[in-house]
């Protein structure tokens, strides 16, 4: 994932109401327990056997849940259930165009047909082509032409 994909992934997150952004985090929260639990209880045994330093037990647990956080940003959506409808979770997704865009018409997402209008109205865009969706207007997605790398 590159910087500009990573940034629309944040800017996606900010996207999303406070009571998804609560129900992600919780369910990351959630799947982390375990490891967490796995991670104290090496730790604490390590502290007994070896005699390691409180400030390394800290330090260590500390380094864990940074990761945590860092890790969060890039696996965010995993934790996130589908919401059928939901337009906005589109953003920033390809599509296909099933029938001329000019500037309207269809496009395939996810096996699903949608109706699109390009953005930049200044060509139409052929059936078969790809698209990036950039936004969303009610039902109707908002798409530029997007060239594969």
């Amino acid at each position: 994932m590159n910087e500009v994909d990573s940034m629309k992934t944040f800017e996606q997150y900010r996207m999303l109401s406070k009571e998804d952004k609560r129900r992600i985090v919780l369910r990351y929260a959630c799947y982390q327990i375990p490891d967490v639990a796995i991670l104290v209880l090496v730790l604490f045994v390590l502290h007994q056997w070896v005699g390691l330093t409180l400030w390394l037990l800290i330090g260590l647990i500390g380094f864990w849940m940074a990761k945590y956080v860092v890790v969060f940003s890039f696996v965010w959506r995993a934790y996130d259930k589908p919401r059928p409808g939901d337009v906005t979770s589109l953003i920033g997704i390809e599509g296909i165009v099933e029938k001329r865009l000019d500037p309207s018409g269809y496009i395939r997402v996810h096996s699903e047909l949608w109706r699109a209008e390009v953005i930049e109205k200044t060509m139409p865009i052929e059936k078969g082509q790809a698209v990036l969706i950039e936004r969303a207007d009610g039902l109707t997605l908002l798409v530029k032409p997007f060239q594969k790398k």
